[in-house]
């Protein structure tokens, strides 16, 4: 009989090494484009039938193994498991909501901290690789989102879970790889929504309070200090965190920095790369080395893989480790914008839409429009 099971359960059976194999049933570019880790392709439309030659590649990729079939939203991989069935597959999942609802799989990860009172809790999106933060105090019982995702009750969760309520809610910069919770949620919890000052130069038609360089809020005894680092984006800010935890949104990545094209144009890179060297140089790299680094992204491959880390543990490292063993780092200036300028990847999908939905100048047309437009894994590292 054939099973169906959340996106979260099949992110738990990766997790625990079970023995399955994971047939997608997408088209091939789609794909390549874009898997679970450890996918098998196996094409399958919606008007197609299973003949001999797709069920002898079916039986070659599962090797007698159980099967769990994932497609685009759940629609094709149902009747693809039911004519398995048939043909004399007894052991048959389907993943409810496909890669759509596979892509709103989170992990809540605890960050350690030298301050008892202070807490981290680092919300990392699986299948695109966002990291979002709910930071606070324990003694006073408040705390502020960071970087929310459009999935905005993980972080009421997070935040519930661990015995806080949310009195902020901030966004590093105008993203451009998914839409941004932070506005809605604001709303909803009727708090302050606050964004760097300089905003106010991408025409952001959201409400927001800005936060000026070096100006300071308070949660409770816990201070985060707004850092203007300008590069990625011309209004990015960093926030340091008790002076412990630097939330870098996409200036700088555990692997890699941000790149600089997606607001400033092909044209105008080098502009927003000299911009990032000098954040980097004379903003971020001045802290301390024992200063945390904790990320907006985490680079995720094509196969669905972290670049760096693993799903649940910790994308987080010292900023004097970075210093170290982060090439970008250690360029002069114009090696850095060169390098920066010359090997641009591929943009996200959607990019200039998704920027226009998260300045508030757009809205959305259709629910649906907002899962299509976030797809993949994100893409804002250089």
């Amino acid at each position: 009989m054939m099973n169906q099971i959340e996106p979260a359960q099949l992110a738990d059976m990766l997790d625990a090494g079970e023995s399955f194999t994971l047939v997608d049933t997408r088209p091939e570019d789609s794909y390549e484009a874009w898997h679970v880790p450890g996918a098998e392709n196996v094409p399958y439309g919606p008007d197609d039938d299973l003949d001999e030659e797709t069920l002898d590649q079916v039986d070659e990729v599962t090797n007698g193994k159980p099967v769990v079939a994932i497609c685009g939203k759940g629609l094709t991989s149902t009747p693809f498991s039911f004519e398995l069935e048939q043909h004399g597959y007894d052991d048959v999942s389907v993943v409810k909501g496909g890669m759509e609802d596979w892509s709103t799989v989170y992990e809540a990860v605890p960050i350690d901290t030298r301050n008892d009172d202070l807490v981290i809790a680092q919300l990392q999106r699986r299948a695109k690789g966002c990291l979002g933060y709910v930071v606070g105090s324990k003694s006073a019982a408040k705390a502020v989102v960071v970087d929310a995702t459009r999935q905005t009750d993980q972080f009421k969760i997070a935040a519930e879970e661990a015995g806080l309520t949310i009195e902020r809610v901030l966004d590093t910069h105008v993203h451009a790889d998914h839409i941004s919770g932070g506005p809605t949620l604001a709303e909803t919890l009727g708090v302050p929504y606050h964004l760097g000052e300089r905003a106010s130069d991408r025409d952001v038609a959201h409400e927001y309070d800005p936060l000026a360089d070096g100006e300071t809020i308070e949660v409770g005894d816990v201070e985060i200090e707004a850092l203007h680092t300008p590069g990625h984006t011309s209004e990015m800010v960093n926030y340091l965190v008790d002076g412990e935890a630097l939330l870098t949104g996409d200036t700088l990545f555990v692997e890699s920095v941000g790149r600089t094209e997606l607001q400033f144009g092909d044209e105008d890179a080098a502009t927003g790369a000299e911009l990032l060297y000098e954040s980097l140089h004379e903003t971020i790299l001045d802290l301390p080395d024992d200063v945390r680094i904790l990320p907006g992204h985490v680079s995720v491959a094509t196969n669905g893989r972290y670049e760096v880390g693993s799903p649940g543990d910790p994308i987080a490292a010292r900023l004097g480790d970075l210093r170290e063993d982060l090439d970008l780092l250690g360029m002069d200036e114009d090696a850095f914008v060169d390098r920066l300028t010359d090997q641009t990847p591929e943009k996200p999908p959607n990019y200039e839409r998704v920027i226009d939905l998260n300045t508030g100048r757009d809205d959305l047309d259709d629910p649906d429009e907002a899962t299509e437009l976030e797809l993949g894994p994100n893409n804002c590292a250089a």
